[in-house]
């Protein structure tokens, strides 16, 4: 019988079990323990590919057989796989709504147990121009620096922002803390006569945008400290 290496020469990825794929990026074994099982025992004790992708490296890195340098290649090959839903058409077309934000970055963020914060820099056609993550916190909060977020956009001459954060719950329902950084941020974005589009809250499998929502800030507040977001 071919191995999965030579199995995947021959007939190609999809022919191979989840556990074959992840022995495959694992490469070796530990003592006692070949790569083939450790990739099986791996699988089945954290519930599937799905739940094991949505470890950070340092849960992943804790797991029996694995450790800090696999884990890094684990959490490149989920980021890597992530990245490839973005088709290369949509990153050139404008972002002209929030279902197109939810498409082009929601299955990023969907796969991740902590809470990540993103800011998308466009320019004045609402083309991204640049996009960072620039916080993570545990999964049901992470704290927030504007200065962070403008530093950012300052610095990549953008005309526009788009926020995209996800709450690890499944429930993408803005939370006080959420509405209350999302009024600091449109504040904070009138003085540098940045547009804040829009902040889109992306769950398990749907998302809320806050403008569509009709929650967007109609004021603007004066403080200018940290400020978190809660799911």
């Amino acid at each position: 019988m071919d191995r999965p290496r030579e199995r995947l020469r021959r007939l190609g990825p999809t022919t191979l079990s989840d556990a074959e794929l992840l022995a495959l990026i694992l490469g070796t074994g530990r003592t006692g323990e070949d790569v083939g099982s450790l990739a099986i025992r791996i699988v089945r004790d954290s519930g599937g590919l799905w739940a094991l992708a949505r470890k950070g490296v340092a849960e992943l890195a804790r797991i029996s057989g694995i450790g800090p340098a696999k884990a890094a290649r684990l959490a490149a090959a989920f980021e890597l796989g992530s990245r490839s839903l973005i088709r290369p058409d949509l990153g050139a077309a404008p972002l002209s709504n929030s279902e197109m934000v939810f498409q082009r970055y929601g299955q990023r963020l969907m796969a991740s147990q902590i809470e990540r914060f993103m800011v998308v820099c466009v320019d004045a056609k609402n083309r991204a121009r640049a996009e960072r993550e620039v916080a993570r916190g545990g999964r049901t909060s992470c704290q927030v620096d504007p200065a962070e977020v403008f530093r950012l956009l300052v610095s990549e001459s953008a005309s526009g922002a788009i926020f995209i954060h996800n709450h690890p719950s499944g429930d993408p329902d803005p939370s006080r803390q959420d509405l209350e950084l999302t009024q600091r941020l449109v504040s904070a974005g009138s003085l540098f006569d940045i547009r804040i589009l829009d902040h889109v809250i992306v769950g398990s499998g749907r998302y809320t945008s806050l403008r569509d929502a009709g929650l967007w800030p109609t004021n603007a507040l004066k403080s200018s400290g940290s400020a978190g977001v809660s799911g």
